[in-house]
């Protein structure tokens, strides 16, 4: 029967979980790549011309 005691099983210590397997993080735990990727897509954005539709209707406004 049990002693009263409760057994302890060895268990090894367990690494915090992550969502990105991405192991090339700075010292200060950030990843540059999600950085050039958001910078990518925002210079994407801006270099992206406007729509001639949208002249239209602002030149309608002023």
């Amino acid at each position: 029967m049990a002693s009263g005691k409760k057994t302890e099983k060895a268990t090894a210590p367990r690494e915090p979980m992550s969502k990105g397997k991405s192991k090339d993080k700075t010292p200060d735990g950030k990843n540059p790549a999600v950085g050039d990727a958001l910078r990518s897509i925002y210079q994407k954005t801006i270099d992206e011309s406007v729509p001639q539709e949208m002249l239209d209707l602002l030149g309608k406004l002023g």
